[in-house]
């Protein structure tokens, strides 16, 4: 939210100092993230002065440069070089002397310094309109009225106008800040506190009477649940054209951009007041019956931007006596009966529209309006009409013409304000302070809020309709609070505190370890959007996607039915940025739908791995990604959730291996596929595991920590090379050595693999380490070779293996 510091003092009674008055709207809630100087022209024209030029004669060494002296008030006469065909012996002009900066449209600053052109000494510039930012002119210098006294100030001639611009994080609710107004009204209740004075805000509201009524215009309300109040009045003879100057630079101060006098008064009173209107040209209103309703579904309209929209039954619109449309209410005008140059009356709407039924078309159609953003979370009701005849006023003062019939208010249901009670134990509860009673009266009477009934321990109160989002005891003392201020909550000596079982910290706690294990190792983790693109998906998965009917963008229109694209993305985004060295994790959900209604999150913890592990040194080379390294770190991450020897199974799928534990499925790890890549314009090997996270936290609560004392006796350790056929794989030898279920061999690691033909063809030589301990005594090498026959008989039987010698 943007707020002018000179628009805002226009709303309290003493103007406050600008830094004060970010320190005051922090404290109160309205948490000021920028304050910036803006400035009309840029620089203010400090330096600048108005200075006649005495004389004029051509250059000695340049045919289209003349030599000038200028009168610019209490010095010698400047020597200026000048190079306009306008310059002329008498014109009062604006001179930029030597050591002043000026900043010209669409350049860097420029700092006059006192230089040699062409051989002769120049002292400053004679300045044309675009070298000071006053003007796009490049024409030839500015020439000012004979009357300007030499000497004066350019800043003074033309002042400039300046503000002090906040910008200021709303949270969603605070809708009733989202205003001049709304924010004057809460630096009032802060001052009125604090300084024991009784501020009010001070509010441009005023009463008007129909000069005629010769332009009524009917209005019927179809839709009262989508439209619970309709305000209008006719404004007849008006002239559109450019706003005065005033009304343009409170706009552009904003950030607003002034198009007509009509237009701009439209956008100053919703920044003035949170109320958005829409004007209408009257002349094209068709039978002069506005009619709020709804339209069948596919219905087309043409809207401001000139793009024809297919409605939905459930969007409200605006119609004329036709039942043709002209806005979509409360989002966006149609270009049909815009305001435009030829207009000359006016039907002028304030409303009052359903949160639910602006969101869901806004989002719908993808407009993210001012008066969508504002409507969607609630205006205040009891308004409507005195915003009206506030812009009514502005009309008629600025654009001319009559106001031309009374004003219409369609409100069928007033609403009652809601009542909440807050008890003082409560409020003590909540805030940890003890407010006295007079206190919490005056904070909430400051904000507009009605003391119904008071008594010895509790306080009800009426809210205003400004305040929408307010309906619980927990809002109530928000408000007093924030008023309060925020850093005058006291801070207790001791806390009490009631130790509570929590339910999550299983899953936190394994969260925790294994993302402490994957950062230690050298991954940083990353967060990708869930929502994603539908293009990266073959069409047999998208069946069971769960697709986005309201998408913001093209580009993000489904939920991740896996986890792998959305980190190809960042390793993409990596590469192109020469960060060729990945190692990432990440924890999420992936989403499928599998039937009408039946939604399945699934929690995921995805490891990605691409490129070399580390720079190259002056001793080592570093070694690049590949599956045997992500193997051991997906072996790992089981044995961090309890689960000791987790099974690789290979799948039919090329180049993607199955992680499980007994019957319990994992997660995978694969290779991503070279056209996947592809798509990401990826051309380095990524490796990539995804676990169920869910599972590991099932094998987490179900595991046993068990400690023992160190063994007292030594291991003894054997190894084996054995010569088998070419396509026998480790996991083979781990079976084979599983079923003899010898009880004192520790550990086997294979640790080396030869090829060569002189072991036969089709051979292969794998080097075994075997570990054998025994915790009650030292083991015999006669204990040891009987075991280790036990496993070459196995290995020659089940593998065909020979032992190497």
């Amino acid at each position: 939210m943007t707020i002018s510091y000179n628009w805002l003092c226009d709303y309290l009674p003493e103007p406050v100092e600008p830094g004060k008055l970010s320190k005051i709207l922090t404290s109160i809630g309205l948490e000021v993230e920028s304050l910036e100087r803006f400035e009309s022209i840029k620089g203010g024209l400090s330096g600048l002065v108005i200075g006649q030029v005495l004389e004029v004669v051509p250059h000695p060494n340049a045919d289209k440069l003349r030599l000038t002296r200028v009168d610019v008030g209490n010095t010698e006469p400047l020597q200026i070089v000048c190079g306009a065909a306008n310059v002329a012996v008498g014109q009062k002009v604006v001179v930029a002397p030597a050591g002043t900066t000026i900043y010209p449209l669409g350049s860097e600053p420029v700092t006059m310094k006192v230089a040699k052109i062409r051989g002769i000494e120049s002292h400053g510039m004679i300045c044309a309109e675009d070298e000071i930012g006053a003007g796009e002119s490049h024409a030839g210098i500015m020439v000012l009225p004979a009357h300007v006294e030499t000497g004066t100030e350019a800043a003074d001639y033309f002042k400039p106008y300046t503000d002090w611009i906040y910008e200021i994080g709303l949270t969603p609710n605070r809708m009733d800040a989202m205003s001049h107004l709304g924010v004057a009204r809460d630096v009032c209740a802060y001052l009125s506190l604090h300084e024991r004075k009784n501020y009010r805000a001070k509010t441009p509201y005023s009463n008007i009477k129909p000069d005629n009524r010769d332009l009524p215009i009917k209005v019927t309300v179809e839709n009262i649940d989508a439209c619970p109040r309709y305000a209008g009045v006719t404004i007849s003879g008006v002239t559109v054209k450019e706003s005065p100057q005033w009304l343009k630079e409170r706009l552009m101060a904003i950030g607003q951009r002034p198009i007509t006098n009509i237009v701009d008064i439209t956008n100053y009173v919703l920044h003035e007041t949170g109320q958005p209107l829409h004007a209408f040209d009257a002349a094209k209103i068709a039978g002069r019956h506005v009619v709020v309703k709804n339209l069948p579904e596919g219905t087309g309209f043409i809207s401001l931007d000139e793009k024809e929209r297919k409605l939905s039954a459930e969007d409200l619109m605006i119609c004329d006596g036709d039942g043709n449309g002209m806005c979509i209410a409360g989002v966006f005008g149609g270009m049909n009966t815009g305001v435009s140059d030829t207009t000359t009356s006016i039907f002028l709407e304030s409303a009052c529209f359903a949160p639910g039924s602006i969101r869901r078309t806004s989002m719908r159609h993808g407009l993210r309006t001012d008066a969508a953003t504002r409507f969607e979370k609630g205006v205040d009701i009891s308004n409507t009409v005195n915003v009206l005849k506030r812009a009514a006023a502005m009309v008629r003062e600025i654009a001319g013409g009559s106001i031309s019939s009374e004003v219409t208010d369609i409100y069928p249901q007033p609403r009652q304000k809601v009542q909440v009670t807050l008890k003082n134990h409560y409020l003590k509860k909540l805030s940890g302070k003890n407010y006295h009673s007079d206190t919490v009266k005056k904070i909430l009477e400051s904000l507009d809020f009605e003391i119904v009934k008071e008594s010895m321990d509790e306080l009800r109160v009426a809210v205003p309709f400004s305040k929408p989002d307010i309906s619980l005891p927990a809002d109530i003392v928000e408000e007093i609070i924030r008023i309060d201020g925020l850093d005058n909550i006291e801070i207790p000596s001791s806390i009490t505190i009631t130790p509570a079982v929590d339910e999550m910290s299983v899953k936190e706690s394994l969260r925790q370890k294994l993302a402490a294990y994957l950062a230690g190792i050298g991954f940083s983790e990353i967060v990708t959007n869930s929502i994603t693109n539908s293009r990266y998906y073959p069409d047999t998965v998208q069946e069971t996607a769960v697709k986005m009917i309201n998408s913001l963008s093209a580009e993000l229109d489904l939920m991740r039915p896996s986890m792998l694209e959305t980190g190809l993305e960042v390793i993409a985004f990596n590469l192109n940025r020469r960060n060729n060295q990945l190692r990432f994790f990440e924890f999420g959900k992936t989403y499928h739908n599998n039937g009408t209604g039946k939604y399945v999150e699934t929690e995921h913890l995805s490891i990605y791995m691409s490129g070399p592990g580390y720079a190259d040194t002056w001793n080592a080379k570093s070694s690049e990604a590949d599956y045997f390294q992500l193997k051991g770190i997906a072996t790992a991450i089981p044995q961090l959730a309890g689960i000791q020897s987790p099974q690789f199974t290979p799948q039919e799928e090329p180049e993607v291996v199955e992680i499980s534990a007994g019957k319990d499925r994992l997660g995978s790890i694969q290779k991503a596929d070279r056209k996947k890549l592809q798509q990401f314009d990826i051309r380095q090997d990524v490796y990539f595991a995804d676990f169920d996270f869910n599972a590991l936290l099932e094998a987490a609560k179900r595991s046993m920590i068990t400690y023992r004392e160190i063994p007292k006796y030594p291991a003894v350790n054997r190894d084996l090379a054995l010569v088998v056929d070419r396509n026998v794989q480790y996991r083979q030898i781990e079976a084979a050595v599983e079923k003899l279920k010898i009880s004192r061999l520790q550990d086997l690691r294979l640790f080396d693999v030869f090829e060569s033909d002189k072991l036969g063809r089709n051979k292969k030589s794998m080097a075994v380490s075997f570990t054998f301990m025994d915790a009650a005594k030292t083991m015999t090498d006669s204990e040891v070779d009987s075991m280790i026959g036990k496993l070459i008989q196995t290995f020659e039987k089940e593998l065909g293996a020979e032992i190497r010698k």
